[in-house]
């Protein structure tokens, strides 16, 4: 009976790592109903920026370089990235199909996963650091006042998990005695 449960238990799990793993990394498309209201750089904002040809050039440069140093660090990687994965996979299966939980063990995936997540953040923020250093001090300020322009137009647009109101029109916990 213990195998027949880790077989169920394992045919549960996998299917749901593997399609939060697709979810997070979102496929190569990344247009949708928010395409708007991403924060950054886009093309049209640029456009509102009036870069001079040598920003223009600048840019082009870092992505170049940007893209050209990506495929470098992972042309050797996939297969190690593809084992890293499994082996994570193994982790999490055998943590979860133990008879007993291991909070340490957990603790210790947890933040595994964590400390990659905060080296691909810090990577993000270093390269968008190095595009608005090509920007003047006004073209910066003009930027940061379209992103927040941008954030409020997009801020009553998000989609919702459910039909709950937000904000002010959110039932109070202590309303219900109330009425």
């Amino acid at each position: 009976m213990k195998m027949a449960k880790k077989l169920i238990l394992a045919s549960v799990v996998l299917p749901l790592v593997l399609s939060t793993s697709a979810f997070a990394f979102g496929g190569k498309d990344h247009k949708g109903p928010q395409e708007d209201c991403r924060p950054g750089l886009d093309r049209g904002m640029m456009k509102e920026l009036n870069l001079t040809d040598n920003q223009k050039e600048q840019f082009k440069t870092l992505r170049k370089s940007n893209k050209e140093e990506m495929k470098e660090r992972f042309k050797d990687k996939k297969d190690q990235e593809e084992n890293a994965r499994m082996a994570r996979f193994d982790k999490i299966n055998a943590l979860l199909t133990a008879d007993k939980f291991d909070p340490a063990k957990a603790t210790e995936l947890a933040q595994e996963m964590s400390q990659k997540h905060i080296e691909r953040q810090v990577d993000m923020l270093s390269k968008q650091y190095k595009m608005l250093s090509i920007l003047t001090p006004e073209q910066k300020t003009k930027l940061i006042e379209m992103q927040k322009d941008r954030l409020e137009d997009c801020g009553d647009d998000r989609p919702r998990r459910d039909d709950r109101p937000r904000g002010d029109d959110m039932p109070h916990r202590h309303d219900k005695d109330r009425h």
